[in-house]
């Protein structure tokens, strides 16, 4: 989701700081981190939308073509389990990791740790208050990661908003220790050029690291232009996380002119200026490869070398993609699946105005043998249920769902809900199985929705914005086999080899 506390700090001199150790779960004292719609979106929290708008929505709902003002509703095949509400004092809920018996829930105003071991009943083990927009998360071992994508006065879990014009501005990647989940420990903070939006781990035996992804949206992030067209790449060493470090800032776009051969963008373009960077990427470590989501480009690169990796293909969409927002392969490795976040995420897209086309997935296939491999577009899939104007509804997080022979997937679309559909067949998708609550608000436009649907050990896992967290049960035939597989962690932007 494009969103920000406030002004992206200046570009200075990438550095370490050490962060103060004995960190508790307990609840911090610190200004909670208020976020506000990207300033591209055009769109804020709690507009009123026009009075026909509402009429159409209160009418959708009379007729049951849409679910009523917080009301769920779900096809046959999907059980609702159990949902633990978000925390009145945090920010918006955001991404989701998973190790073992726990999962882990970014917020904006930190992350909270819950013990799954009973799906229907999962408890709260940790609440961690560290402020910094998204608090994008991962795990590894006993490390666990969060981007901090906005201007902050220092890099403490103490630390307040503040303009990116004082010398003391920070943002990048934090640092805990998991080792005690009830107790976890902030141990380290590498600051990043531009901040980090969202971060992937390449997790190896000693060593982990993590690609940085940031951008800038538009000419009010003017730290974040051209020539940022790269990532930043971390190395934490496992045994002293304490010293890690950007050890390379690979240049994804090289070439000449402003926007160093990213999508310059143009008038055709529905949303995008200029690349100034990436959004996400998601690895699939056992094939060497990545794909990322960056803004008006979907590349795909190897990563055989992960301090250096190399952009294999490049693709756009200047007709129907606004923003290059995250990717998922599938198990063979020969499809891509991109999503584009018309919007920003804070927009009502899931209606007859924007179409089946925009605001969607976008599937490639990848088709080709090692450095000549090429992406080539083959459909768009976007829910097939009508949404209310006053719901933000988008293509947004998602994972594969591990079923030998098929391309399945679940994936969230905020106030849209929670799709789960099969891309087997890459020029014809369909939805499966869906669930849902109906709008926040006949008046206004009230962001929420799930951020992330990941599918883990048998169940599906939501993070809603709003609402809370979320476990869904598959009753299907087709997803039976999916629960025989079993993780003991997941990063979904770390796919892992399934059936290896």
């Amino acid at each position: 989701m494009i969103l920000f506390n406030d002004s992206r700090t200046r570009l200075r001199r990438v550095g370490v700081a050490t962060a103060a150790a004995g960190l508790l779960a307990a609840l911090l004292t610190a200004v909670p981190a208020a976020a506000t719609p990207d300033p591209g979106d055009g769109t804020a929290t709690g507009k009123e939308v026009s009075r026909s708008a509402q009429a159409e929505a209160r009418a959708a709902i009379a007729s049951g073509e849409i679910p009523g003002q917080d009301e769920i509703v779900h096809s046959a095949n999907i059980k609702p389990l159990a949902n633990i509400p978000k925390e009145a004092f945090t920010g918006l809920n955001s991404d989701l990791a998973f190790q073992g018996k726990y999962a882990f829930a970014g917020n904006y105003d930190g992350f909270r740790i819950f013990d799954i071991s009973n799906p229907k009943a999962p408890k709260t083990v940790a609440q961690v208050l560290c402020p910094g927009s998204q608090n994008d998360i991962s795990v590894s071992g006993d490390l666990l990661f969060i981007s901090t994508d906005s201007s902050r006065s220092d890099s403490s879990c103490n630390s307040t908003t503040q303009p990116a014009t004082e010398k003391s501005s920070w943002e990048g990647m934090k640092v805990f220790d998991i080792s005690d989940k009830r107790n976890p420990r902030y141990v380290a903070a590498v600051e990043t050029a531009c901040g980090s939006h969202t971060h992937t781990l390449v997790p190896e035996r000693k060593n982990v690291y993590l690609y940085v992804s940031s951008y800038s949206p538009s000419a009010t992030y003017p730290d974040c232009q051209p020539p940022h067209d790269g990532i930043s790449v971390i190395k934490v060493s496992r045994s002293h996380p304490e010293k890690a470090a950007v050890v390379n800032f690979p240049v994804l776009f090289p070439g000449e002119g402003p926007d160093g051969g990213g999508n310059p963008g143009g008038p055709t373009n529905p949303g995008v200026s200029k690349t100034t960077g990436c959004h996400d990427i998601t690895v699939l470590p056992s094939k060497d490869l990545a794909a990322g989501a960056c803004m008006g480009d979907g590349i795909l690169f190897s990563i055989k070398d992960p301090e250096n990796p190399k952009v294999i293909d490049q693709v756009q969409d200047n007709v129907n993609f606004a923003f290059w927002h995250s990717a998922t392969f599938n198990q063979k490795a020969n499809k891509v699946v991109f999503t584009d976040e018309l919007g920003g995420g804070g927009a009502a897209t899931c209606n007859a105005a924007i179409g089946p086309d925009r605001g969607a997935d976008g599937i490639y296939d990848i088709v080709g043998k090692g450095d000549k491999r090429k992406l080539v577009f083959r459909s768009y899939y976007k829910i097939p249920r009508a949404q209310a104007d006053t719901e933000n509804c988008v293509a947004h997080n998602g994972s594969l769902i591990p079923v030998k022979g098929k391309d399945l997937m679940v994936q969230a679309w905020y106030q849209g809900g929670v799709s789960v559909w099969d891309f087997t067949d890459s020029a014809k998708p369909k939805e499966i199985a869906y669930f849902e609550r109906g709008p926040l608000s006949t008046d206004t436009l009230q962001v929420g929705g799930s951020w992330s649907a990941y599918y883990y050990n048998g169940y599906i896992y939501s993070n809603d914005i709003a609402k809370g967290f979320d476990v869904l049960k598959l009753t299907d035939r087709r997803t039976d086999q999916a629960s025989r597989v079993r993780l003991g962690e997941l990063n979904v932007q770390s796919q892992p080899d399934y059936f290896d």
